[in-house]
């Protein structure tokens, strides 16, 4: 018995080692289970989402299949909405919009959950801070988009009330009594100065230089229109509708030669607009270039024959009011 029991000792060691080998093994292939994409991924889908995060986190550089890139993604910025943590549901975002760009299901994503987003900052903004400057401008912003003027006004003009040099308030007031359905003239009068004393304190806004222009292209006061136009183009050189409005008022002021330069360029950036076209056409004809302005009358009156039967123009880049 004691020649056995040296071996079967040796025996109990060697198993007793392999066991506790293999219970470590074990545990390490657990713990990768535990931080594996599809662990993540299934660990969020069953609502265990503060759990799941940070292995979603993980899981992103991890994983190399394109389709388990895609529950990371969607399943990350749900639960990251769902436990509050909005810049990790924008990480998510960026994430699946590298991985899948233009991809229709990750735009809509991101559509509602920026939507989403905003909602949640208005929300809070409104309930900390609603008479606060930027409280006002989000409830006239809010009343403009349904068409309350006079209401969106008030709320713009209390923001002038703690800070009349915030940038982009005049404009906007300017811009709101000129949308109303019939404006007097007081309004445009008003609108008038609110747009100039948007340059005192922005003058490098092209979109108050346009109204401007526009407002002294209405009133046939032609070098005013000229001058605010032009430096709306100048300050912004993709504005195309001051381009157009800069020609324009050239035109109307018989300086025909010197219209052609903003009118090819506004014809370039708005392709699929008649008016440039036509206006372009009238300059050639009366610098002596025919040719280029019956080839321009020609495009005027093919686009506004589409125009007529509802067929797309093509893309133009207009600036955007």
């Amino acid at each position: 018995m004691s020649g056995l029991s040296r071996p079967i000792h040796c025996y109990l060691v060697v198993c007793l080692l392999g066991t506790c080998a293999l219970a470590q093994t074990t545990k390490k292939a657990a713990g990768s289970a535990a931080s594996s994409p599809e662990r993540a991924v299934n660990l969020a889908k069953s609502g265990h989402c503060k759990e799941a995060l940070p292995l979603l986190k993980q899981a992103k550089s991890q994983a190399t299949d394109k389709e388990m890139k895609r529950s990371i993604g969607f399943t990350g910025v749900r639960c990251a909405m769902f436990a509050d943590q909005p810049e990790s549901a924008q990480a998510f975002l960026q994430f699946l919009n590298h991985e899948f760009p233009h991809d229709p299901d990750v735009l809509y994503l991101s559509v509602h959950t920026y939507s989403d987003l905003s909602s949640r900052a208005a929300a809070d903004l409104a309930s900390t801070a609603p008479m606060s400057a930027a409280g006002h401008e989000l409830h006239a912003e809010s009343l403009e988009t349904q068409g309350k003027w006079d209401e969106a006004a008030k709320e713009y003009r209390l923001v002038l009330q703690e800070n009349p040099k915030i940038p982009g308030i005049h404009f906007r007031l300017g811009r709101l009594l000129l949308s109303k359905a019939n404006p007097t003239e007081a309004d445009a009068e008003e609108a008038k100065k609110e747009m100039q004393q948007e340059l005192e304190i922005d003058p490098e806004n092209p979109g108050a230089e346009y109204v401007l222009g526009e407002m002294a292209r209405q009133g046939q006061q032609w070098d005013e229109a000229i001058q605010h136009f032009s430096h709306a183009a100048k300050i912004d050189s993709s504005f195309a509708d001051a381009f157009v409005g800069w020609g324009g008022a050239l035109v109307s002021e018989k300086k025909f030669s010197e219209a052609i330069v903003p009118l090819e360029t506004a014809v370039r950036m708005q392709p699929g607009n008649p008016a440039p076209h036509y206006v372009l056409a009238i300059a050639y004809a009366r610098t002596g270039r025919k040719e280029d302005s019956d080839r321009e009358f020609a495009i005027q009156k093919q686009l506004t024959q589409k125009g007529a039967a509802g067929e797309p123009a093509p893309e133009s880049q207009s600036k955007p009011n």
